[in-house]
């Protein structure tokens, strides 16, 4: 087996009987103490289980495991002590999330039988890890695609956001940047319920009526609860549905990333749609931020300073004029894309990705896309 084991223990002499007893069984690591462990933890490649010793000293087990659950959270975790009272079993299990309690001397069919379990554990622990992923992914991407066809002006407006908000997250070291960028890409997917002329209306900033108002100003709470139950999204729905809520917090408490992340998240995503609606209107991005900056009651000014140095208009870039078939990802598109009857595709602005690829190549090959379509490609 190619399973990676880490043992830990303080006695030299019992970590070379393990790495004997295992030897051709599994890929043993050990280490000399809690340190010299979370140091393996942290320059090596995952271990499938860790397995330590619980009385060390400078560091016991419990407190090794602990740390470890922290820093490899998929791997499975066992403690092999003398002491096998029941107060230090307790701890182990609460306070290091202990797959089994073994007692000294271990028999070396029972530590095999053990560490098997354990492998077992892990494998089904990563299986079950990479189905949610893999579903949560496809859920993702089926909403977003729904999106793009429903709604293009809505899906442009998210893609746009989507970049916004990444650059925002990454200048402020915010601890949940996927999450905040998934709720960037279904920002908007309570618009698939609003009626496209009320959308039209919006970005293209005509004033609505006081029903039409509040009918927009719906799309946030339905499109949290769209997704709300989706394995792993119920952060990113919540940050959906606050949307459009001016900030709550005393700014000069707390730096961005030490704040209530779901509450960041959604005043990060407002500024961004906030910025968005700025540009839309032709108001040229230093402008759009200062603008901001002058509703300090509205808009926190440490997420709007990160706007600062965004690069929305790369300038190694190229305008050409091209055929959907000359199309590649990342290229920027300069104008609306229209299909052969007129119907909207895509919206100007948005950066083309593998979905829009392919969305644009289906409808060449059906109906016909109005060509050339201006991108802006980058120049390499």
């Amino acid at each position: 087996m190619s399973e990676r084991i880490l043992f830990v223990d303080d006695d030299a002499n019992l970590l070379a009987g393990c790495r004997r007893t295992l030897r051709g069984l599994f890929h043993v690591e050990t280490a000399e103490g809690g340190q010299a462990g979370l140091e393996l933890l942290t320059s090596q490649e995952p271990f499938a289980v860790i397995l330590a010793d619980m009385r060390m000293p400078g560091m016991d087990g419990v407190q090794f495991l602990s740390k470890a659950a922290q820093i490899a959270p998929d791997s499975v975790r066992m403690m092999l002590t003398g002491n096998a009272d029941q107060a230090t079993a307790i701890d182990a299990v609460n306070e290091g999330h202990i797959f089994r309690f073994l007692n000294k001397p271990c028999p070396k069919e029972t530590l095999i039988k053990s560490i098997e379990a354990a492998v077992e554990q892990h494998n089904l622990i990563i299986a079950e890890k990479q189905l949610l992923e893999e579903t949560l992914n496809g859920s993702v991407k089926v909403m977003v695609d729904i999106l793009s066809l429903v709604s293009p002006m809505a899906f442009g407006r998210a893609s746009r956001v989507r970049r916004y908000v990444r650059h925002i997250a990454e200048a402020l070291s915010l601890p949940n940047v996927w999450q905040i960028e998934v709720a960037a890409m279904l920002s908007q997917i309570g618009c698939v319920s609003m009626p496209g002329d009320i959308l039209e209306k919006v970005y293209a900033d005509q004033e609505l009526t006081a029903e039409e108002q509040k009918l927009f100003a719906s799309h946030p709470d339905v499109g949290g609860r769209l997704i709300v139950n989706i394995p792993r999204l119920k952060e990113a729905a919540h940050m959906i549905a606050r949307q459009q809520e001016p900030f709550s917090w005393d700014s000069s408490d707390q730096q961005p990333h030490e704040r209530d992340a779901v509450a960041v998240g959604g005043h990060v995503l407002k500024i961004a749609l906030d910025f968005d609606q700025l540009l839309a209107r032709g108001v040229e991005p230093k402008l759009a931020i200062a603008k901001l900056r002058e509703h300090t009651e509205v808009y926190d000014t440490d997420i709007v300073n990160a706007l600062a140095n965004l690069n929305v208009s790369p300038d190694k870039t190229r305008l050409l004029a091209l055929k959907v078939e000359e199309l590649n990802i990342h290229m920027i598109l300069e104008q609306d894309v229209r299909a052969g009857n007129g119907s909207l595709l895509v919206t100007k602005g948005q950066e083309v990705t593998i979905a829009i690829l392919e969305h644009l190549r289906r409808w060449a090959q059906g109906i016909g896309v109005q060509e050339p379509i201006r991108v802006l490609a980058p120049n390499y």
